[in-house]
């Protein structure tokens, strides 16, 4: 008889938009999939928002997600990236990672993952394309250009504005505020730019990625357009997302974590 597939008992570190979007779906039954603990900046607010929604899980702190799930996925505060994601690297256990800027600076923990045999997952998000920039990395990338266009209500108050006296709340057209490489991007726009780090890390690197940034007070959805010239080929790609309830967050950022999962337990899975 074929061997039973284990269901993977998964934490969520993090109920804001995303969070709770995984939550209700992994609640709603996802196969070879469980929500088995969550943990929450707010636990009381946490616990009346999923008790509205009929899901009865423990809301834990922290330190107390890893020895109630095989895999944790990150999608809280980047300054909390490695207190979420350590403890489950430590066991060789996955951890999913929506902040992707925060694991720049955190690049040890890919060295723990590599120890212990665990993984470090960055999702595709709310960027397109990255089958095909990962796919072009196996030869050679000449270069990879992003052009990021953003709703202003998206980019009210990132450090980088702040720091630079970039008032933007006014602006009657499009106003390009950051032109750079996705390192930068990830100080300056910590809520902004995974997007932009995890295309790095998918191609040619952070440092090596050009990226331009700008705020349009005419645009409703987050619009990134790829280009990348490789030996293999060379492609152009748009998306234009729709914010989530968080408007520095595209609302299929949520929808990207929940294929993610799904891929981990498939009988069938397409894509890179």
């Amino acid at each position: 008889m074929p061997a039973e597939r284990k269901t993977l008992r998964v934490a969520i570190a993090g109920l804001g938009a995303v969070g709770l979007k995984l939550a209700t779906a992994l609640h709603a039954g996802m196969p070879g999939l469980t929500l088995a603990a969550v943990s929450a900046h707010r636990p009381g607010a946490a616990r009346e928002r999923l008790s509205a929604l009929g899901i009865d899980v423990p809301v834990v702190a922290i330190g107390d997600l890893e020895p109630l799930a095989d895999l944790v996925v990150e999608c809280a505060p980047a300054a909390l990236l490695s207190e979420i994601a350590r403890p489950f690297l430590a066991k060789g256990k996955p951890a999913v990672v929506l902040s992707a800027g925060a694991l720049l600076k955190n690049m040890d923990l890919v060295d723990l993952a590599r120890v212990t045999g665990g993984q470090v997952i960055v999702p595709t998000g709310a960027v397109i394309g990255l089958d095909a920039v990962t796919a072009a990395a196996e030869g050679k990338i000449e270069s990879v250009r992003m052009i990021t266009r953003k709703p202003v209500k998206g980019l009210v108050g990132a450090p980088y504005l702040v720091e630079n006296n970039i008032d933007i709340e006014a602006i009657t057209e499009p106003l390009r505020i950051f032109s750079g490489s996705p390192r930068d991007a990830a100080v300056g726009f910590p809520a902004n730019l995974n997007v932009a780090v995890a295309l790095g890390l998918a191609g040619i690197g952070v440092d090596e990625t050009q990226l331009e940034i700008w705020a349009d007070p005419a645009l409703t959805r987050n619009t990134h357009t790829i280009e990348v010239v490789s030996d293999a080929a060379t492609f152009s790609m748009t998306i234009a997302n729709l914010p989530s309830e968080n408007p520095k967050t595209g609302a299929i950022t949520a929808l990207s974590v929940l294929a993610c999962l799904r891929k981990m337990g498939a009988p069938l899975r397409v894509g890179t």
